[in-house]
């Protein structure tokens, strides 16, 4: 099965996921970032990383999704939120919307990352009623978000993926090609 690694990252967080995934896809696989629009009409399965932009995936991120259509894909994305939190849901379920229509989404994975320095001096600025104001609580998500992705992110990401290529393995064994 060909597969191509694809994403897009601003401070290296996916970058780190991207790299950790490609490791673990079969041999003749490529990983390319997205800025670099690789061509994915040849490969079977699509892995496709994001960072988390205002609950979006970032801008590069979306128009690249735009023109994949007829593919088997798994999501991988990186945000300062916690990975088990309502937002993080919320997001890669509009990732997830934007992928499905075209393509067969096989699954997902969500990882904290660290945020850009500047965006945090920028919430810095915000008053404190504002809901990216650094209040205590934001100010510790930062913190606890600024050690990820860790080596326990990258082999999850990693077991999520084998979940995933096992899945259309099976699929196409079956002949299912959901």
């Amino acid at each position: 099965m060909k597969t191509l690694v694809v994403y897009s990252s601003r401070t290296g967080n996916t970058k780190k996921v991207a790299d950790a995934i490609y490791e673990i896809m079969p041999e003749g696989s490529k990983i390319a970032p997205v800025a670099d629009d690789p061509i994915f009409m040849d490969y079977d399965f699509i892995a496709l990383g994001f960072w988390v932009d205002k609950g979006l995936p970032d801008r590069k991120a979306q128009e690249y999704m735009r023109k994949i259509k007829g593919k088997k894909v798994g999501l991988f994305m990186t945000l300062g939120a916690d990975s088990d939190s309502e937002h993080a849901d919320i997001c890669i379920e509009h990732a997830s919307e934007m992928v499905r229509s075209n393509n067969n989404l096989i699954g997902h994975f969500i990882c904290q990352g660290k945020v850009n320095p500047k965006l945090i001096k920028f919430f810095e600025k915000l008053p404190p009623d504002h809901s990216h104001a650094l209040t205590p609580e934001r100010i510790a998500l930062h913190e606890r978000a600024s050690t990820h992705p860790d080596q326990e992110d990258l082999r999850n990401a990693q077991a999520k993926f084998k979940e995933i290529l096992a899945k259309i393995v099976v699929s196409s064994a079956t002949g299912n090609n959901s």
